[in-house]
């Protein structure tokens, strides 16, 4: 079987240890995501996996003959030839192993040839043609792009090709670094059941949540340096991570506390000669004191939009819209739309569907068209798209200028903002001319989080946020007492936030009144109809229309009633388990008290005190194991 295996390696960049004695196996059937807050270093521990980065210490065993592919977040380009040749070179390794077939045979060593040319018929290389075409038209490429040439392709397509290239490769491991950054909602369903049946072994980093859930079935996490294996899906591993820091967060949550009082005496106290030497001795316990850490993506952050301005219950009349591209393709055709308060509507369909057109009609960027937007009453519209990066620029700071558009009344609570969006500590303090496409992104909806508006329509928001900004972004969100028009690829941000769906297909579309997964189901359905479908005569299905129509209604309220109930468990579970939760934070912190209490010699040199308090920890002790036991066995 072939692996690849990492012993107790370290890597350290100057006075920073980004690895520390760090130990992993992979291979063939590793289904495996690798996580950890942002900086943490887990795009260069997936280097040193791939033998790109020479780590200080350590041993790495990679069997004979194992293949490994890797891809990396972004920076890949191609020219210079088709994209079907380009897809070619992924199979180097069949033409070298067929080289070396051609000269065992020349050798007339036909033992070592026929392992090797089975070895080759097993890799899948005679059949390269057809799996490129599948890979290929898999992740979103068409047969009409196959004589393209690669340069023509923009970068998001590059990274396609690029990632094509490694799976083409079938290698005994994949190392994919934020593979769905750059794919559709359809492409990264067709990676999900690419690599739910690949053979080899894979790890992968990825801020998609639900892509995670169905793919892997373990995870690491890297934090301060250290890796750690937690069996299950990622929903699974943030449970039993919650839980088995809750002990972690409480200390670390009492330290700040005590930092703070220490910190406010220093600086009130520092010069008065009265309270110096105090001062001093409050100073060196600051120095000498071991700082608690707890991953950012632990460290709970909440924020609400400012309130939206009143509006009516109507908020948006779409009549008869129409787009079109040169007067020859229309995108939008007799689209008719009505938007009510509180909608949560996602936009779906293929890339070129129209979604981002749609969504530019609707924010009033996009004149273009024929037909009629009547807006309600006092409807006031905020609209993010990754443009909206384009028109931030300047010498200020970043805080200087979200302290600028900010209310007042979020100014206090900024900090916490933008650590949600990936800015933290002396971040805030770059210049906006120095920032990357996708800081600038982050901060222009951050921007328009800040605004009071009634209407946000929101073109990819998840794009350049990792899960734990998603997280607070979809939060915020689903308190937001506007509504919300929004187009995302990220499955599981879709899923909690949307409560209607508008299908677009070129100069087609179709409303359905239920969240995504109503959606899916009546895609499934409507897929299955048509496999089963027979043929009729005209007038048989005319005779049948009426009362067709009445069924299919039926069955859809059915299944919206069986949706609502279905929610209303999960709710019910959700519920239970906080409550679980917050039992068995209660226990771990009276257990914590007495162990405290124990330590006391008052308590200690009395044998009657000392027993009685270690019995009522047994007590506890025992409780705590069955709550915790029961907490997993309702996580399942």
């Amino acid at each position: 079987m072939a692996f690849v295996q990492f012993s107790q390696v370290s890597l350290a960049f100057g006075d920073r240890d980004i690895l520390k004695n760090v130990t992993i196996n992979l291979q063939a059937g590793t289904k495996a995501a690798l996580t950890g807050a942002n900086g943490t270093g887990k795009s260069t521990l997936i280097k040193v996996l791939a033998g790109l980065i020479k780590p200080d210490s350590g041993n790495r065993a990679v069997q004979k003959d194992c293949r490994i592919a890797y891809l990396p977040q972004s920076g890949l380009t191609h020219q210079g030839c088709t994209l079907m040749e380009e897809a070619d070179k992924a199979f180097e390794f069949g033409y070298e192993m067929q080289k070396k077939i051609d000269e065992l045979g020349e050798q007339q060593k036909v033992e070592q040839q026929a392992e090797l040319i089975a070895k080759l018929e097993e890799s899948g290389w005679h059949r390269r043609r057809a799996s490129a075409e599948g890979v290929l038209i898999g992740l979103g490429f068409s047969r009409e792009d196959f004589d393209r040439r690669t340069e023509e392709f923009s970068g998001g397509w590059q990274m396609r090709i690029a990632l094509a290239k490694a799976l083409m490769q079938n290698p005994d491991i994949l190392l994919l670094d934020e593979p769905t950054n750059y794919l559709d909602i359809e492409a990264r369903n067709w990676l999900e059941q690419f690599l739910q049946s690949y053979n080899g072994g894979f790890l992968l980093v990825s801020h998609d949540r639900y892509f995670l859930d169905v793919t892997i079935n373990e995870v690491y996490e890297l934090f301060n340096g250290t890796l750690k294996c937690y069996q299950g899906n990622f929903s699974k591993y943030e449970k039993v991570r919650e839980v088995e820091l809750k002990t972690l967060i409480a200390a670390y949550e009492q330290q700040q506390q005590e930092i703070q009082k220490l910190e406010d005496f220093i600086n009130r106290f520092g010069y008065k000669a009265t309270k110096a030497a105090q001062a001093q001795e409050y100073q060196k316990k600051l120095d000498k004191m071991e700082r608690i850490e707890i991953p950012e993506n632990l460290k709970k952050i909440y924020f609400k939009f400012p309130p939206a301005p009143h509006s009516g219950q109507l908020v948006l009349r779409m009549k008869d819209i129409c787009k079109s591209y040169d007067g020859k393709r229309n995108v939008l055709e007799n689209l008719e739309l009505t938007l009510e308060n509180g909608d949560r509507l996602v936009v779906a369909g293929r890339n070129g569907a129209g979604k981002s057109t749609l969504l530019r009609i609707i924010s009033g960027h996009d004149a273009d068209y024929s037909g009629e937007m009547i807006p309600g009453a006092g409807v006031k519209i905020g609209y993010f798209s990754q443009d909206n990066a384009e028109t931030i620029k300047g010498s200020q700071t970043i805080l200087e200028y979200l302290e600028s558009e900010a209310p007042l009344e979020l100014i206090p609570k900024l900090r916490d903002m933008l650590g949600a969006f990936l800015f933290r500590g002396d971040d805030v303090y770059k210049p906006l001319d120095v920032l990357s496409g996708g800081e600038k992104s982050r901060i222009a909806l951050l921007q328009l989080l800040l605004s009071p508006v009634n209407l946000l329509v929101l073109d990819e928001p998840t794009n350049h946020l990792d899960l734990h900004s998603k997280d607070v972004l979809l939060q915020a969100l689903k308190d937001f007492g506007g509504t919300v028009v929004f187009v995302s690829h990220d499955r599981g941000f879709i899923e909690q936030l949307a409560t209607s769906v508008l299908e677009l297909t070129p100069g087609k579309f179709k409303y359905f009144p239920g969240n995504y997964e109503y959606y899916m189901e009546q895609l499934l359905k409507a897929e299955q109809n048509a496999g089963d479908a027979v043929a009729v005569t005209k007038t048989s299905a005319n005779a049948n229309s009426a009362s067709s129509s009445s069924e299919t209604k039926t069955a859809a309220k059915l299944s919206w009633e069986e949706q609502k109930k279905a929610e209303a468990e999960r709710r019910k579970k959700e519920k239970a388990v906080a409550k679980m939760e917050e039992e068995i934070q209660k226990l771990e912190e009276k257990k914590a008290e007495l162990e405290a209490k124990l330590a006391d010699p008052a308590v200690y040199s009395n044998g009657e005190k000392a027993k009685a308090v270690q019995t009522e920890i047994q007590k506890i002790a025992a409780e705590l194991d069955a709550k915790t036991e029961e907490y997993f066995e309702m996580i399942q």
